[in-house]
C-alpha cells in the first residue's frame, strides 16, 4: 500500500446520556492510502458520521489517534474537504459562486478563486450552469455542484457522507460514474460513507464494514474489480459474490443488535 493519507489507531468515542456514557465508536483502526478510494458501510446509527466529524476535527476522540499525512494534530479543520449528505448550497449564490465558497473561506483572491471555479466547472461539464441558481437545478446537478465545491476546498482528501442517498437509481448511477471521473482526474484520497453495498463495490478500492453501535471494524475487504470501473462490472461473478457476502454480514449484525435491544 502507498503512504497513508489517513490513519486511525484505536479511535473510541462516547457521549453523555444523563448519568451514563453512550459508547459510539470502539477502538477503530482504519487507513486510507494516498489516492485510494475507501468506503464505510454499516447499520444506520452506528457512528459513521461521528467518525467523520472526528476526522474533520469537529469533534475529538476520547482515545486513539488520527493522523493525516502522518501528522497527529487535534486542529484538523481544513485538512479535508467534507461533504455532508445534503448539498447545502447557498440559494442566493450562483453555481459558480457556490463552487468558489471554500476558496472565499480560505481568503483566496476573488479573481483567482473565480478562475479556478470556472476551470473546474468547464472540466467537469457544468460550465453552462455557472450563472444558474441552485433552485433551478435537479437534485443530481446540485450534488455535483456540492462535490466540486468540496474538491476546490481541498482536492487532496475528501470525506463524502452518503452524497447520493436521496437520488433516484438512474441519477445515482450517473453521479457515481461522474464521481469516479472526478476522483481519477484530481487523484484525491477519498473516504466515502454509504448504506448501498453495490455503490461501495462500484466505487471503492477497499470497504470497511462496521458493526452496530458501538461501532467496531468487523471486516475489511478488497474490491477485486479492475479500473476504470464500469456499471456492468457489478453483474460479474466476483462482484455478485462480494455483494452477497457484505449484505449477509450486515443483516447478521443488524439482527444481533435488534436481539440485544429486545433483551
Amino acid at each position: 500500500m502507498q503512504q497513508s493519507k489517513l490513519l486511525l489507531q484505536g479511535v473510541s468515542k462516547s457521549f453523555r446520556q444523563g448519568r451514563q456514557a453512550l459508547a459510539i465508536l470502539e477502538a477503530i483502526d482504519l487507513e486510507v492510502a494516498q489516492g485510494e478510494f475507501v468506503s464505510l458501510i454499516g447499520p444506520s446509527g452506528c457512528g459513521k458520521s461521528t467518525l467523520f466529524n472526528i476526522i474533520a476535527g469537529l469533534e475529538q476522540p476520547d482515545s486513539g489517534s488520527v493522523l493525516i499525512d502522518g501528522d497527529v494534530d487535534s486542529r484538523r479543520a481544513g485538512k479535508a474537504g467534507y461533504m455532508f449528505q445534503q448539498p447545502l448550497l447557498l440559494p442566493w449564490r450562483t453555481v459558480e459562486e457556490n463552487v468558489m465558497l471554500g476558496l472565499d473561506i480560505r481568503r483566496v483572491a476573488r479573481r483567482q478563486a473565480r478562475e479556478q471555479a470556472q476551470e473546474l466547472l468547464k472540466r467537469f461539464g457544468l460550465a453552462e450552469f455557472a450563472q444558474h441558481y441552485p433552485v433551478t437545478l435537479s437534485g443530481g446537478m446540485r450534488q455535483r455542484v456540492a462535490l466540486l465545491r468540496t474538491v476546490l476546498f481541498n482536492p487532496n482528501f475528501l470525506l463524502l457522507d452518503e452524497p447520493f442517498g436521496s437520488l433516484d437509481a438512474l441519477t445515482r448511477l450517473s453521479c457515481q460514474m461522474w464521481l469516479l471521473d472526478l476522483w481519477q482526474a484530481v487523484h484525491a484520497s477519498v473516504l466515502f460513507i454509504t448504506h448501498d453495498v453495490r455503490e461501495a463495490i462500484l466505487l471503492s478500492d477497499r470497504v470497511y464494514v462496521l458493526s452496530a453501535r458501538p461501532a467496531r471494524v468487523l471486516r475489511v475487504v478488497e474490491v477485486p474489480l479492475e479500473r476504470p470501473r464500469r456499471a456492468e462490472q457489478l453483474s460479474n461473478a466476483r462482484a455478485v459474490e462480494l455483494e452477497q457476502e457484505l449484505v449477509s454480514l450486515l443483516v447478521k449484525e443488524h439482527t444481533r443488535y435488534e436481539t440485544s435491544l429486545a433483551r
